[in-house]
């Protein structure tokens, strides 16, 4: 008769942490891919070593979290706890400054991970995913703060500005090779071109729809950005594209419910949050916050929302 020993049974929790951590880093563009989740991290790595560091700590964070807190082992299991303590850990390492910056990053990757579980339980009888959402609003809490808690150092990068002064800047020319390579990395706040190719990679590693999608909804959002009239070097640094990646992902991929029309809905959908970014980045000026991936939800949750009333959608 076999056996199992406390080895085995210890080997097979430390796989499954190592697994359901690699995947909540593939869960950030909503893919379960362990190996994804490797690639996006070797992405990460040859950015920013600080980075990847703490993007493995934050999504092994949520991951035990879950696990301790006994949260639905399908949603630990497929990385599901962790994709939101991963970004909240990134935003709060790249927007705060100070030697406690690290610290923290991984207490708003674990306050995440619980809000997680709380944002699915409550969006749950809506039919609609809470996706980025808790990392979102946690992130924006957290700097915030920064006027009020002498702890908290924002980053000077993130200034409060005056609408009334406030002027567009078109001029330049619009590199749209790098808005192309750097509209997947911006999903990871990489402002790098090889990661930009790494990360296309680790969609295509999941399957050809993904990458595809993905390369798809990048170029139809930087066209109808400079056909709208957006700033040549966000288009350039790939600050429009990312957003329109996860949204076509969501729409057309995961969240598809057999549309006949789930390509075309998604590049609309992903057109669309060209104009959402630009009325977000607007709203958030006089606070210097980001517009981080509320476009992406907002968008997504506009079109998911609107299939239940209207099906051929």
């Amino acid at each position: 008769m076999h056996t199992t020993t406390p080895s085995s049974l210890n080997r097979n929790t430390v796989s499954r942490i190592v697994v359901s951590t690699l995947k909540g880093i593939s869960q950030v563009v909503l893919i379960e891919n362990a190996m994804t989740g490797f690639v996006i991290l070797i992405a990460i790595l040859i950015s920013s070593v600080s980075l990847a560091i703490i993007s493995l700590l934050s999504a092994l964070i949520g991951t035990v979290i879950g696990i301790g807190l006994r949260a639905d082992t399908e949603s630990v299991n497929r990385g599901l706890m962790g994709y939101n303590s991963v970004l909240t850990g990134m935003a709060l390492t790249l927007f705060l400054t100070g030697g406690d910056r690290w610290i923290i990053a991984l207490v708003g990757a674990a306050v995440a991970a619980i809000f997680s579980a709380a944002m699915n339980h409550i969006m749950k009888n809506t039919g609609l995913p809470s996706l980025t959402f808790p990392f979102i609003v946690l992130s924006w809490f957290f700097l915030l703060t920064s006027y009020r808690l002498t702890s908290f150092k924002i980053s000077s990068a993130l200034v409060p500005q005056d609408l009334t002064h406030w002027s567009l800047n078109i001029q330049g020319e619009i590199n749209w090779l790098n808005g192309m390579m750097k509209g997947s990395g911006q999903i990871f706040f990489l402002d790098y071109s090889l990661s930009g190719i790494l990360l296309y990679a680790a969609f295509f590693i999941a399957g050809w729809r993904y990458g595809l999608y993905a390369i798809i909804g990048n170029a139809a959002a930087i066209i109808t950005a400079y056909f709208l009239g957006g700033e040549h070097s966000l288009i350039s640094m790939g600050l429009y594209g990312y957003n329109a990646i996860l949204t076509i992902i969501a729409v057309s991929i995961v969240f598809k419910e057999h549309q006949r029309y789930a390509l075309l809905t998604g590049v609309i959908a992903a057109c669309l949050t060209i104009p959402i970014t630009a009325s977000i980045d607007t709203w958030l000026l006089p606070y210097g916050l980001p517009a981080l991936t509320m476009p992406f939800v907002l968008c997504s949750w506009l079109f998911l929302a609107a299939r239940k009333m209207l099906p051929s959608l």
